[in-house]
């Protein structure tokens, strides 16, 4: 990863940053942690409530183009669907999918490890 600078949103079930939970579907979560990595290393951490949770449809795209606004670079999920896929891969945004139920902290170790072993 080297010097680059990657922002990385997950969603999530409450406010409690690196001890939250991932949520099982993208767009109806709660919340979504919005971590920094520089280096290898957590810079920032942020979360964001769910602009769309109370939405019955679209909350997909609304979500997604609150995360691009934010900067996000990756998106590390368990499920969501093509459209979602879509807008992010035309904002050159990466997903990486992960299982629900792990805590963001082991997600994220999971997620710099890969990257340190490339």
């Amino acid at each position: 990863m080297g010097p680059k600078k990657i922002k990385i949103a997950i969603p999530t079930q409450e406010k409690g940053g690196l001890s939250d939970i991932v949520a099982n579907v993208f767009a109806r979560a709660a919340t979504f942690t919005i971590i920094d990595i520089q280096n290898l290393t957590i810079t920032n951490i942020d979360v964001i409530k769910n602009p769309a949770i109370s939405y019955k449809h679209g909350a997909g795209p609304i979500v997604a183009k609150t995360l691009i606004d934010c900067g996000v670079t990756f998106v590390l999920v368990t499920e969501f669907g093509p459209g979602v896929s879509t807008i992010l891969d035309q904002h050159n945004v990466e997903r990486i999918n992960i299982e629900s139920g792990c805590s963001v902290s082991e997600i994220i170790k999971m997620f710099i490890l890969n990257f340190q072993n490339c």
